[in-house]
C-alpha cells in the first residue's frame, strides 16, 4: 500500500509539475504575444506619425515656395522673413482701419443718395423687365413672320423659277419668230431681187432665142432650112417651123392683134395654119421629107401663109409705130434682100433650090427677130 502511495504521491507531483510547466509555457507566450502587440503598435503609432508629418510636410511646401521639413538654419531665416511680412501686414491693418473709419463717416451720407438710386434703377429695372418682355412678344411675332416671309419667299422662289421657265420658253418662241421673221424678209428681198431681175428680163428673147449657124437661120438652136452639103434633118426642121410657129402666135397675142386670113396652129413639129375661109382645110407646117416634098404644095402654101401673117404683124405694129420697119420686104410669099444683091427669094420649095429656100428662110427669121425685138421693147416700156 506504502508503495502504491508513493507511486500515486510520485505521479501526482510529476502531473503538477508538468501542469506548472505548461502554465508557465502558456504565460510566457501571453507576455511575448503581449509585448508584440505593444511592439507593433508603437511601431504602427510611429509609422502614422511619420506619415502624418510627411503630409504635413507635402502641403506645407504646396503652400510655398519652401520645401519642408526645414534645418534650424532655414527655419530662423524663415522665421525673420515671416516678421517682416508680419510687420508689413501690421502696417497694411493701421492703414486699412484708417480707411474703413473715414468710409463709415462717409457712408451714412451717401447712403440716403445710393437708396434713392437703387429706388430709381429698381425702377429702370421694372421698365427694362417689361420692356425685354414686350421685346420677347415682339421676337416671337417676328420670328413668326420671319417663318410666314420664308413660306413666302419659297412660294415667290417656286413661282419665279416657273416665270423663268416661261419666260425662257417664251424668248425661244421670240428668237424663232424673229428668225422666221428675218428669214422671210431674206425671202421678200430675195423674191424682190428676182422680181426686178424678171422685170428687166426680155422672156420672148428668153423663151425664143433667133441665131445664125453659118447659111442656116436657127431657132432655139434648131436649123430652118437644108443644103446639098448639109441636109438637115426634117425632124430639126419641123422643130423650128414650131417654135417660130409659136414665137409668131405669142407676138400678136401680146399686142392683141388677130390674123385677119389665116390662124396659127402652133403644134410643135406638127403645127398648122388655117384658111379662117376654109377652116376645114389644114396647110401643115411640116413634112415628112422625101422626093415628095418637092411637090407637097401644102408645106408650100403653108409657108407663104405664114409670110403674109408675119406681114400682117409688121402692118400692124407700123400703125401704132411709124418708125417700125423689117429689113426685108416680103410680098407674096417671097423676100426681097433690098439693102444686099436686090434680088428676091422664094419660100416655096418647089421650082427652086435648097440654097435659095435656105436663105428666104434666114430672112424671115431675121424679120421675125426684128418684130420680137419690138415687142420687148415696148413691154418693157409698159412695165
Amino acid at each position: 500500500d506504502k508503495n502504491t502511495n508513493k507511486t500515486s504521491e510520485k505521479e501526482q507531483c510529476n502531473k503538477y509539475e508538468e501542469d506548472e510547466v505548461d502554465r508557465l509555457i502558456i504565460r510566457s507566450s501571453q507576455e511575448e504575444k503581449v509585448n508584440f502587440e505593444a511592439a507593433e503598435a508603437q511601431a504602427k503609432s510611429y509609422s502614422d506619425k511619420i506619415k502624418s508629418q510627411a503630409k504635413l510636410f507635402d502641403i506645407l511646401s504646396s503652400q510655398s515656395e519652401i520645401d519642408h521639413p526645414l534645418c534650424d538654419e532655414c527655419a530662423g531665416l524663415l522665421l525673420d522673413f515671416l516678421d517682416q511680412e508680419l510687420e508689413a501686414a501690421e502696417v497694411d491693418c493701421r492703414t486699412y482701419s484708417a480707411f474703413l473709419d473715414n468710409f463709415d463717416k462717409d457712408n451714412d451720407e451717401d447712403i440716403e443718395k445710393l437708396q434713392a438710386e437703387l429706388e430709381k434703377l429698381k425702377t429702370e429695372e421694372e421698365n427694362l423687365q417689361k420692356q425685354l418682355k414686350d421685346g420677347e412678344k415682339e421676337r416671337e411675332n417676328l420670328l413668326k413672320e420671319r417663318e410666314l416671309q420664308k413660306q413666302e419667299a419659297l412660294r415667290l422662289d417656286q413661282e419665279e423659277e416657273k416665270f423663268m421657265l416661261e419666260y425662257h420658253s417664251l424668248e425661244k418662241r421670240k428668237i424663232e419668230f424673229e428668225n422666221e421673221d428675218r428669214s422671210v424678209d431674206y425671202q421678200m428681198i430675195y423674191a424682190q431681187v428676182q422680181i426686178e431681175k424678171l422685170k428687166r428680163t426680155n422672156i420672148f428673147n428668153s423663151a425664143f432665142h433667133i441665131w445664125h449657124r453659118g447659111h442656116f437661120g436657127t431657132i432655139n438652136n434648131f436649123r430652118l432650112g437644108r443644103l446639098p452639103t448639109v441636109p438637115v434633118d426634117w425632124n430639126e426642121i419641123n422643130a423650128a417651123w414650131g417654135q417660130t410657129a409659136l414665137l409668131l402666135h405669142c407676138l400678136a397675142k401680146k399686142i392683141g392683134f388677130t390674123f385677119s386670113r389665116y390662124r396659127l396652129v402652133p403644134f410643135g413639129s406638127y403645127s398648122f395654119i388655117e384658111p379662117l375661109s376654109d377652116k376645114s382645110r389644114q396647110l401643115t407646117l411640116f413634112c415628112n421629107g422625101g422626093i415628095r416634098y418637092l411637090w407637097n404644095s401644102k408645106f408650100d402654101l403653108a409657108m407663104v401663109a405664114f409670110l403674109d401673117c408675119l406681114q400682117q404683124f409688121k402692118e400692124e405694129v407700123e400703125k401704132h409705130d411709124s418708125g417700125f420697119s423689117l429689113p426685108y420686104k416680103m410680098t407674096k410669099g417671097k423676100i426681097e434682100d433690098s439693102s444686099g444683091s436686090g434680088g428676091s427669094y422664094s419660100i416655096k420649095t418647089q421650082f427652086n433650090s435648097e440654097e435659095r429656100w435656105t436663105k428666104a428662110l434666114k430672112f424671115m427669121l431675121t424679120n421675125l427677130k426684128w418684130a420680137l425685138a419690138w415687142v420687148s421693147s415696148k413691154c418693157l416700156d409698159s412695165d
